[in-house]
């Protein structure tokens, strides 16, 4: 659904930090970090998930998913995968 890499890269394009997100999704602080703390997907509560891409993606973020596309526009970064060469 989501991985920490891209909730801590959501944050930085929104320039909020753990707390703010945790204000904005409803959660504790602590649930932020144990999220952003896992290694690759996150995983949790599916609720506790949910609030968390809702509040980014209302906050203005796209959240994009492996090989998807983004025909949303905007400015963004995309992670290529580690075995491509630009």
């Amino acid at each position: 659904m989501i991985t920490s890499a891209q909730m801590r890269a959501a944050r930085a394009l929104l320039g909020i930090d753990q707390k703010t997100l945790a204000k904005l999704a409803g959660l504790s602080l602590p649930t932020i970090q144990r999220m952003e703390a896992s290694d690759g997907t996150v995983r949790g509560m599916v609720d506790s998930l949910t609030r968390v891409v809702e509040a980014l993606e209302a906050a203005g973020v796209e959240l994009i998913g492996e090989g998807a596309s983004s025909p949303g526009g905007g400015r963004g970064v995309r992670l290529q995968s580690r075995n491509q060469t630009s």
